[in-house]
């Protein structure tokens, strides 16, 4: 992993942002992208955030690219475009939370403050025959005390990445290979024959799901209207087809021509069936995506966001050149489909 060579903060803060939520092999040419094209903090900054999140665009979790970008300005204009040294300076950058400091700075710096990710909680409650419910504050704050009394302070940033490392590939959460592991002689769980119920996590809450209905406006010259969702917005920054919830006792032709009048103050006629319907998974939901052509009216002929925020009419060849979230982007490959025939 080509964040474990080097020591330069910004590359180790750009790979423990990518890597919250997002699987090693997932995230790797994400990064790699990512950081030929911002190799340091300025170029980060002064990048326009549409370009920032089309580079993102299918890892998920987009405030982490809006937050980055901004925390690259507050480094250019707070620390010169030098990466911080000061742990108090580092968690103060937008997005940067204990974990990430933590990470960055023992890693880059040595600071002696420990990381506890999964992979670290997993290797301490085994460690410890942990049966709590790591869901729980309590539990977690148990482990960060643990894993702060175990930090090798001489080298804490090796210390943690091997800690990690030990989760991510040995203790691992199914068939951990604990014949391999260097702690098998001090592991309560493994003693125990408990590695296959530690560490305990109560049940997720069911996942809601919704329909939702979308509206591909198009004009006289086969361009599609688009909009784009504000920034303090789940996917906020993200390009997509208006559209929206469906609401008790409404079909969804309805939901169509009463979300665009409300988003766009416009009339539409909306084709009986959609031309695609994709079903997509949220972390904390799942919806059923419908979209339908639509058109206006005759009488509406300026759609404008009334949220403020821009629409554009654009041809199927050009949206490729706009971030659109995931279940929005397989309509637009729908649509160049299309148009290839």
């Amino acid at each position: 992993m080509p964040w474990r060579n080097t020591s330069d903060p910004y590359l180790i803060w750009i790979s423990e942002i990518m890597l919250q939520q997002t699987r090693v092999d997932q995230a790797l040419p994400y990064y790699e992208r990512f950081t030929k094209r911002y190799p340091d903090a300025a170029s980060l900054a002064s990048s326009g955030l549409d370009e920032v999140l089309r580079l993102w665009e299918g890892l998920g979790y987009y405030s982490r690219a809006r937050n980055m970008h901004k925390a690259a300005k507050q480094i250019v204009d707070e620390h010169d475009g030098s990466f911080p040294t000061d742990y108090q300076d580092v968690i103060s950058l937008r997005g940067v939370g204990p974990y990430t400091a933590a990470a960055v700075m023992s890693i880059a710096f040595n600071y002696p403050a420990p990381v506890v990710d999964g992979n670290v909680m997993r290797v301490i409650s085994r460690l410890y025959h942990i049966e709590d419910d790591i869901r729980l504050q309590s539990t977690r704050d148990r482990i960060e005390i643990l894993a702060a009394d175990l930090l090798d302070r001489a080298r804490p940033g090796t210390f943690n990445q091997a800690v990690m490392e030990l989760g991510a590939t040995i203790c691992t959460p199914r068939s951990p290979a604990c014949h391999d592991c260097p702690l098998q002689n001090s592991c309560q769980a493994y003693h125990r024959n408990r590695t296959g119920d530690i560490p305990y996590k109560s049940p997720a809450k069911k996942r809601p799901h919704h329909h939702i209905a979308v509206g591909v406006i198009r004009d006289a010259n086969n361009r599609m209207l688009i909009s784009r969702r504000p920034e303090n917005a789940m996917l906020g920054g993200l390009w997509e087809f208006p559209g929206g919830k469906q609401e008790p006792g409404e079909s969804l032709r309805e939901t169509v021509k009463r979300e665009l009048n409300e988003e766009l103050g416009v009339r539409v006629m909306v084709e009986k069936k959609p031309f695609e319907v994709i079903r997509h998974a949220y972390s904390h939901f799942t919806i059923t995506l419908h979209a339908f052509f639509a058109e206006l009216d005759g009488l509406s002929e300026n759609p404008e966001a009334r949220n403020g925020e821009p629409v554009k009419w654009v041809a199927p060849g050009e949206l490729v050149r706009f971030a659109f979230p995931k279940a929005n982007r397989k309509i637009t490959e729908k649509l160049v489909s299309y148009r290839a025939k």
